[in-house]
């Protein structure tokens, strides 16, 4: 049987007709964890993942697997709790441990997404399949990413700001944030727009149309107000620190 990891490769997950397929073909998946504490024996938990003694143990396992398993043994069983947080999950979080970036607690990252060297992902952000984050981007408290979103180099994208997915109609254009671009806290930037090298969009700016390199743009729906100017550099200046 394929397993997931193999079929993975077989996609372009750019490609939303390419994703539509993987979601469609992967084995959906049910984890659970259940903490148990019994009369077993390691005979019992032959073939089953469990950590602890056979007295007391915490069990992982498919919920199809692991909850026919404690209600086939609930007289062995003196108490047990069960935690789960999917179900029929298409596509599992990204392994982050071979990621060279610096990524902060409570960062959602689904598979197939791909985040550049020395970006800094803050608390709470989501960044989901598909989806490009350049070198050295930040990506803010609550922000969300959403499918094939593709951000540049050195962009900061601001606390709650959504750059929005494209999944379906899977013939819509990807987000498009191109490099230096400053993007305000809760800004929206809706499917198909392009944001163009070193502007900035105001914080609350709901961004319908595509927006023209070296601008600022404010409002809803969003409209160039000024070219960028010192005083707005210096307003929007990254620190390279953040990201070493």
């Amino acid at each position: 049987m394929t397993t997931n990891e193999e079929l993975k490769k077989q996609f372009d997950l750019t490609n939303p007709y390419e994703i539509a397929k993987y979601i469609k073909a992967v084995q959906k998946q049910t984890p659970v964890k259940a903490y148990i504490n019994g009369d077993f024996t390691e005979a019992d938990l032959e073939g089953m993942e469990y950590y602890g003694l056979p007295s007391s143990f915490t069990l992982f396992g498919e919920s199809d697997i692991v909850l026919p398993f404690i209600d086939k043994n609930k007289e062995k069983i003196k108490s047990c709790r069960v935690e789960n947080d999917r179900r029929n999950s298409a596509v599992p979080m990204l392994d982050m441990t071979a990621v060279d970036a610096r990524i902060e607690p409570g960062v959602f990252i689904r598979e197939g997404a791909h985040i550049g060297k020395s970006c800094v992902l803050m608390m709470g952000a989501v960044i989901n399949i598909g989806a490009n984050i350049g070198d050295g981007t930040m990506i803010d408290m609550n922000a969300v990413v959403g499918a094939r979103g593709q951000l540049g180099k050195n962009v900061h994208l601001g606390a709650g700001a959504v750059v929005a997915g494209v999944l379906e109609p899977p013939s819509k254009t990807p987000v498009i944030i191109e490099d230096d671009v400053v993007i305000g806290a809760n800004a929206v930037i809706l499917e198909g727009v392009k944001v163009g090298k070193g502007s900035v969009v105001a914080a609350g700016a709901i961004v319908t149309k595509d927006v023209p390199s070296g601008t600022v743009v404010a409002g809803s729906p969003a409209k160039v107000i000024k070219d960028i100017d010192d005083k707005t550099k210096s307003k929007t200046e990254l620190l390279d620190d953040l990201r070493g």
